[in-house]
């Protein structure tokens, strides 16, 4: 059995750490509503941007795009989206698992997809697994800008456009509430939706052209989209984060209890034996 030195030193030890997880779940949880309040402001753009490309892609008659044409399908483009670091719960495990079964269910070779990972972790675990990674990109910050995501979104899109693949579809975590995450697949591109939509539609004037026009707007939709996910990723992974955190300062303080139980059980032995042998040895001088 622990000594009663060694066992106040795992409660004091077990205190700290409750203490550092209490004040880590605190940060988590001002950044989580931080990153909420971006997927709330993002959301009127994105709004406002669907609305108008649906618009013009369903008002434009004899007007095509690529973007808007579904082709035959030979390589499929994934962009997943994990985090920098650890100490999130299942968030990472539960998007990489279900990229991974998809890959299993959908694809025979290497050959028949491309991987676009966002996040080091998952870069990392994929590249363990040995899977067709085309493009990576990692140092994300915490709270990231339409700049941060810029080069990688504009890539991805690009790719699809110059055939590296024929489909572009997203892994992420979307945002519940505090305590649920849902692990969504999104199709990114082509965009075979636009024009059959029940978002209202607005008459336009196209000055130069529809095809002109959709040439900048479509990308910009599509990379729009990319980043509308990391928002909502982001939100996932501070709540993940703080909910982990909680967890952790909840199980410390269990510990704590248990411990000192045992410390308390312990040292009552302890004087109840110092007792017992003060008793013995004055019954042993009478």
């Amino acid at each position: 059995m622990a000594s009663l030195r060694d066992i106040k030193s795992r409660i004091n030890s077990t205190k700290k750490t409750s203490q550092i997880t209490k004040a880590m779940q605190m940060v988590y949880s001002a950044k989580m509503n931080k990153a909420v309040l971006n997927v709330k402001a993002f959301a009127p753009y994105m709004t406002k941007i669907e609305e108008v490309t649906h618009s013009v892609a369903a008002g434009s008659a004899g007007a095509s795009h690529p973007m808007l044409v579904a082709r035959p399908v030979k390589k499929t483009g994934y962009i997943i989206i994990t985090s920098e670091r650890g100490l999130a719960g299942a968030y990472n495990s539960n998007v990489l698992r279900k990229l991974n079964q998809t890959i299993k269910e959908r694809h025979q070779s290497k050959d028949e997809y491309a991987i676009i990972v966002i996040g080091r972790l998952g870069r990392d675990f994929l590249a363990k697994q040995d899977h067709n990674i085309v493009l990576d990109v990692i140092g994300l910050p915490d709270l990231p800008d339409f700049l941060d995501i810029k080069d990688v979104a504009s890539k991805s899109v690009g790719m699809f456009a110059d055939g590296t693949f024929d489909e572009l579809n997203i892994f992420y975590s979307h945002y519940v509430s505090a305590i649920q995450q849902d692990v969504v697949e999104k199709k990114i591109l082509p965009l075979t939706d636009a024009g059959n939509t029940e978002v209202k539609l607005t008459s336009y004037e196209f000055e130069p052209s529809a095809e002109e026009i959709l040439d900048v707007l479509l990308p910009q939709y599509a990379e729009s989209l990319i980043y509308g996910a990391l928002l909502d990723s982001k939100a996932s992974e501070h709540s993940a984060r703080m909910t982990a955190m909680k967890n952790s300062t909840d199980n410390a303080k269990e510990i704590i209890n248990d411990l000192s139980l045992v410390y308390n059980r312990a040292r009552q032995a302890a004087i109840t034996q110092e007792i017992t042998e003060i008793v013995g040895g004055a019954a042993a001088l009478e």
